[in-house]
């Protein structure tokens, strides 16, 4: 009978081994929210890796864990119910290490490591992160802490190749909810997203689809393409779509329990809340064939391209955005000169950018839309056609001398231009601009012309309408060619 019992037992062994599907409660998680199951939960892993790949499901449940290591060919699948549940480290056990980077003072410490992260995985392939359930970062930090068994990332990947996630929600996720670098083929789809600093970080990667998404991340940006040199070369993020996606800036927590709220008026750099959809800061590598479309902006900063690290940013399609109070410039293009990348790097280039079809209610007037390159360094061909925007107004005559500081080594955000001396676009260091079929209203008056050129090469203007019954003259001209106007 013993024998008889004791083959039984290996045939099922086997065939538990043979399955693709690999239960974590099978292999000793507990899902009560207070056992650590990261032991557990990367057994399952390593069984079904050693497979040959395979499906790991977490069933409803808590799993309280560390960090998950992800192999090739395995699918992480946190079932409806199911949330997988960053642990606080006690006693400096805790998340795997940042690991040794040399090249890590050209981007922020997040950025540069990879590891001390509630799930990552380097050089692997075929991975999928799907599933009804929920990742929660509580243990996470936002910050760039290098105390042992403190993590900063809810998943993290490094070079690698074919990369989907799909369906989830997640909650305070620690720097990032997700820091891509040096990723090629990746899908991400449909995952709500609640986060208390960064939500979707794309960095140095190829051939990107983000669709049907919505970040609410209050204290940081929604979803960011960057390129840094984090992995220790230049290399660019290109071939990306962004569509059908929300962002915002509610308060933490508060978009995926439905009550959108508003009682936090500021992130942490006192700039009042983020959002929004950008491409940079990081900038030591460049931007490529992007394509952003039919994405709608609530309670958040504005659109934004960036270039200061000497990227090349280039070829970039905008269409069809909504905006609703948005709290600085509903469209922000800079090309500048922090040039936090390895010496001798020269100043990068803009180029080639097309913005149509935007709609903006109840924006901040102080900064307008801003497009703003260096002295000898240019943002070229612009076209921004199909715009509608509704400032609060407010500025006044004596705005309009201010003359902003070029600023080029600093952090881009609109302020550090300080208050513009123009209500609805200031341009400066720019060639073959072109704004056509666009109308600015303005919820009190403003008394600062409309659109100031300053060094603009080359620009045209066609059917800009000013809605202000008090409007003072629309064109300030500054050291440029007189613009070719249509009305």
């Amino acid at each position: 009978m013993k024998k008889y019992i004791v083959l039984i037992l290996s045939l099922v062994a086997l065939q538990l081994q043979a399955s693709p599907f690999y239960n974590v409660k099978d292999y000793g998680a507990k899902g009560d929210g207070k056992t650590i199951d990261s032991p557990a939960i990367n057994k399952a892993i390593e069984t079904a890796a050693q497979s040959g790949g395979g499906t790991v499901i977490f069933p409803a449940g808590t799993y309280a864990s560390y960090s998950v290591r992800l192999k090739s060919n395995i699918t992480l699948q946190i079932e409806a119910g199911a949330t997988l549940l960053a642990a606080y480290p006690e006693n400096g056990i805790g998340y795997d290490a940042a690991e040794p980077n040399d090249f890590n003072k050209f981007q922020d410490f997040g950025h540069s490591h990879w590891q001390n992260s509630l799930i990552w995985g380097e050089n692997l392939e075929n991975i999928t992160i799907c599933g009804q359930g929920l990742i929660n970062g509580y243990g996470l930090t936002r910050g760039e802490s290098r105390l042992p068994g403190v993590g900063n990332k809810a998943v993290s990947l490094k070079l690698c190749r074919n990369v989907v996630m799909r369906d989830l929600k997640m909650l305070n996720c620690g720097h990032f909810a997700l820091l891509a670098t040096g990723v090629d083929n990746m899908t991400i789809d449909n995952l709500l997203i609640d986060t208390n600093r960064d939500g979707l970080d794309i960095d140095c990667c190829r051939n990107v689809r983000v669709s049907n998404c919505s970040v609410n991340s209050p204290w940081d940006d929604a979803i960011v393409l960057k390129a840094s040199y984090g992995l220790g070369f230049f290399r660019d993020t290109e071939n990306v779509t962004i569509t059908n996606c929300y962002v915002s800036g509610y308060d933490r927590g508060s978009v995926l329990n439905g009550t959108f709220q508003r009682d936090e008026p500021q992130a942490p750099d006192q700039g009042l809340v983020t959002g929004r959809i950008k491409c940079g800061t990081e900038s030591s590598g460049g931007f490529r064939n992007i394509a952003i479309s039919n994405c709608v902006f609530e309670r958040c900063r504005g659109f934004a391209l960036e270039t200061v690290d000497g990227g090349v940013l280039e070829d970039i399609v905008v269409s069809n955005l909504t905006m609703r109070d948005i709290v600085n410039s509903p469209i922000f293009l800079r090309l500048g000169a922090r040039l936090r990348s390895p010496e001798g790097t020269p100043v990068g280039r803009m180029k080639r950018i097309t913005i149509d079809n935007v709609n903006v209610y109840n924006a901040d007037s102080r900064y307008g839309c801003l497009i703003s390159g260096l002295p000898g360094h240019y943002i070229e061909d612009v076209k921004l056609s199909n715009i509608r925007i509704l400032y609060k107004g407010g500025g006044t005559a004596e705005q309009a001398k201010l003359t902003p500081p070029e600023s080029e080594k600093l952090y881009p955000e609109p302020w550090m231009f300080g208050i513009i001396p123009s209500s609805s676009f200031y341009i400066r260091h720019a060639k073959n601009i072109e704004v056509k079929d666009v109308e600015v209203s303005f919820m009190q008056p403003d008394y600062r012309p409309s659109i100031q050129l300053d060094d603009v090469k080359g620009s045209r203007f066609n059917n800009v309408r000013i809605n202000q019954p008090e409007a003072p003259k629309k064109f300030a001209v500054i050291n440029s060619d007189e613009p070719a106007i249509r009305n």
